[in-house]
């Protein structure tokens, strides 16, 4: 018998441990009611000023969840002994939007200090992004709490890089938990925000040994794109449009102008190489509201990778600085 309560004690605590850990809508109702308030308030005075902050925190949302996970370590900022991952060459210098979590950390500490994380005001001003460019809004399980490592190395080794092939993308996404199809409804956060040229100019100039220019880029788009970013070029600012359709609204142009051969980066023209993700494209062109629900859902799937609850970590009082 007392082993039999015993048992059941510790089934019982390790229930309440795990439901402890997990990531919970609407955490701040009651210690910091006005939390979503603020963060969206933020993220549309500075979607006022620029339009492209949108495509920004969603990237940086992106940025952070796949590297330690979603814990708030991208916006640490490097130091003379150690070079964050804001410092890796996939966010130096093209991340952008930090202005704008700051803003919001400093609200919030004024209103209710201590409580609301760097990880979560990231995971809600992504999520309000995606809505304020026309995307579907999405409840956010919050309760993350901040880390204290943020490294370079860490960053470069995952994040996946503009140059990858369908498979390559297909393995790096699933070994952060996610299925073919979810990489292909993730990789229309490109339908908003911008490039440098040189995530891309290899496909204008210097494609192989035998071939200067990528031959399944569409050949009108390619001389566009040689216009805005000449060969030689030593500005490392120069940009351009992800989607010049519609390069602040969330919807399916992106693979719209992938069937076009109008991807930008190999990384999304590689999806018509591939007979299921080429049917994704299609039927995510075809259909942009099943594809706005499912982005909504992925996003919040991405927002509980790796993620500290409880005790775990910590609530930095300055999201760029460890405690």
């Amino acid at each position: 018998m007392r082993v039999e309560i015993l048992l059941a004690l510790v089934v019982g605590l390790c229930a309440g441990a795990q439901l402890e850990a997990q990531l919970q809508v609407g955490f701040y109702t009651t210690s910091c009611g006005i939390a979503e308030f603020i963060i969206k308030d933020e993220v549309r005075n500075a979607f006022i000023r620029d339009r492209g902050v949108a495509a920004g925190l969603v990237r940086m949302h992106f940025h952070d969840c796949f590297v330690r996970g979603c814990d708030g370590s991208v916006l640490i900022d490097s130091t003379p002994q150690s070079t964050a991952e804001k410092g890796a060459p996939p966010n130096n210098p093209s991340l952008r939007g930090f202005e704008v979590i700051d803003g919001a950390k400093t609200r919030l500490e004024s209103v209710c200090k201590g409580v609301v994380s760097c990880a979560d005001i990231v995971a809600f001003a992504a999520r309000d992004s995606v809505e304020i460019t026309g995307g579907l809004g999405y409840d956010v399980p919050a309760g993350r709490r901040d880390g204290r490592v943020s490294l370079a190395s860490e960053a470069l080794a995952n994040l996946p890089a503009p140059t990858l092939n369908v498979d390559k993308l297909t393995q790096d996404f699933a070994n952060k938990g996610f299925t073919q199809e979810e990489m292909v409804t993730l990789s229309g956060a490109h339908t908003i925000g911008r490039s440098h040229c040189t995530s891309f100019s290899n496909r204008l100039y210097n494609f192989n040994s035998t071939m200067s220019q990528d031959p399944s880029l569409d050949p009108n788009y390619t001389a566009q794109l040689k216009q805005q970013c000449p060969q030689g070029s030593t500005d490392p600012n120069l940009v351009v449009p992800m989607d010049p359709n519609t390069p602040n609204s969330m919807d399916t142009s992106y693979y719209q102008n992938i069937r076009l051969n109008r991807g930008l980066f190999t990384s999304d023209q590689t999806l018509l190489t591939h007979a299921a993700t080429l049917n994704q494209v299609s039927e995510n062109a075809a259909n942009p509201f099943v594809w706005r629900e499912n982005f909504a859902a992925a996003m919040v799937k991405m927002g509980q990778m790796s993620v500290l609850t409880g005790s775990v970590g910590e609530i930095r009082l300055n999201c760029r600085v460890i405690n």
